[in-house]
Order: C-alpha cells, then sequence, then structure tokens
C-alpha cells in the first residue's frame, strides 16, 4: 500500500511499482504540483481522499484491476480535464470528484451501480452524461452545481435518485428517460426540478 506522499509539494510526477495493490487513505493528498501519475495494473483499491486536492493533476487513467474508488478520492482536482473509468468499477465513492471544475469529459462504465453522493457536485464544465445500464442509485446532490449540464440520459434502471441530485443546474435543458417509464421518475424527481422541466421531457427508447 502507498501512503507516504502526502502533501508534498514538489512532487510532480510519480510512477507506482508493480508491487502495490492499493493506494492508501490521503496518500498524494495536497500534492499540488502533482501533474502526472502511472497506476499500474496491480492496483485493485484508491483510498479515500488518495488524490484529493492534487490541483495540478490533468488526466489520470484507472487501470482495469480497480474495483473501487473511494470518498473523495480525487477530490478538489481543479486541472482535472478527462478521466477514464474502467469496467472493473463498480461503485464511485461520496465526494470522489466533488469540485473537479475543468472535468470535460467522463465516462461511466457498465460495471457501477451506484453513484455516491456528491460524487460530481460542482463539475462545473461538465456538459453532459450518460448513466449506464447497470446503476440503480444516484445519491444525493451527485451532480449538484454541474453549471453547464445540459442533457442527461438516465436508464430505467434506475430505482432511486437522491434529494437534490441535479439541484443548481442551471443550464440542463433535457432529461432523456426510457419510453413508458414517466410515472416512475416522476415520483423520484424533486418537485423544483420536475416543474422546470416538465416541458422539454423527452421519453425515448434506450439506444443501444
Amino acid at each position: 500500500m502507498i501512503c507516504k506522499y502526502e502533501n508534498c509539494k514538489s512532487l510532480q510526477q510519480n510512477t507506482i511499482p508493480n508491487s502495490v495493490t492499493s493506494i492508501g487513505n490521503n496518500a498524494f493528498s495536497r500534492c499540488s504540483s502533482l501533474q502526472q501519475i502511472t497506476i499500474p495494473n496491480s492496483v485493485t483499491s484508491i483510498g479515500n481522499n488518495a488524490f484529493s486536492r492534487c490541483s495540478s493533476l490533468q488526466q489520470i487513467t484507472i487501470p482495469n484491476s480497480v474495483a473501487s474508488i473511494g470518498d473523495s478520492a480525487f477530490r478538489g482536482c481543479y486541472s482535472l480535464q478527462q478521466i477514464t473509468i474502467p469496467d472493473s468499477v463498480t461503485s464511485i465513492g461520496d465526494r470522489a470528484f466533488l469540485g473537479c471544475i475543468s472535468l470535460l469529459q467522463i465516462t461511466i462504465p457498465d460495471s457501477v451501480t451506484s453513484i455516491g453522493k456528491y460524487a460530481f457536485n460542482g463539475c462545473e464544465s461538465l456538459q453532459q452524461i450518460t448513466i449506464p445500464y447497470s446503476v440503480t442509485s444516484i445519491w444525493e446532490g451527485a451532480f449538484e452545481w454541474c453549471k453547464t449540464l445540459r442533457q442527461i440520459i438516465i436508464p430505467d434502471s434506475v430505482t432511486s435518485i437522491g434529494c437534490g441530485a441535479f439541484r443548481y443546474c442551471k443550464l440542463l435543458q433535457l432529461i432523456i428517460i426510457p419510453e413508458g417509464s414517466t410515472e416512475k421518475f416522476r415520483e423520484m424527481l424533486d418537485e423544483e426540478l420536475w416543474n422546470k422541466l416538465y416541458y422539454l421531457k423527452k421519453a425515448v427508447e434506450p439506444q443501444d
């Protein structure tokens, strides 16, 4: 396990050795100069706050060996623009990407079943997201304050949407849901969001 670089402000890049199986809590937290890191296929878990507030980190690839992304793992990575989450990941922790204000694109794989509380809260540059058919729960505040989010596709697999999941998404124009599921989602979406978007709502067949 790696857990020794916290608050190392001079660290700019790092290659994690193949012997490492987990990146511990706070391992690289507040490494404000870290721009590049290579995670090997031996790593199976990324701990809580592992890369939080790595404000210079722009891109990271998570290997297919990783099964879980911990709470606040990439919180406050202000320069992070793109991240690829592999099919091995089943859960995205609470506040995992909170405050990643430069994040333009993220792909959530079909393996993920739950999107944690405030997971993408404050991702101000994120414009579109597709929730895969494996997801059953979108927790409270998951996409709150995603100010430029314009479109979201929600599959019929989702059975619960937490309070304020899309609150303050001021440019959100379109929620795409499967045909015949309007009443189901009417019960899950809060009143403020439903009233704001009811005239733009569109029921469509799921895309292959």
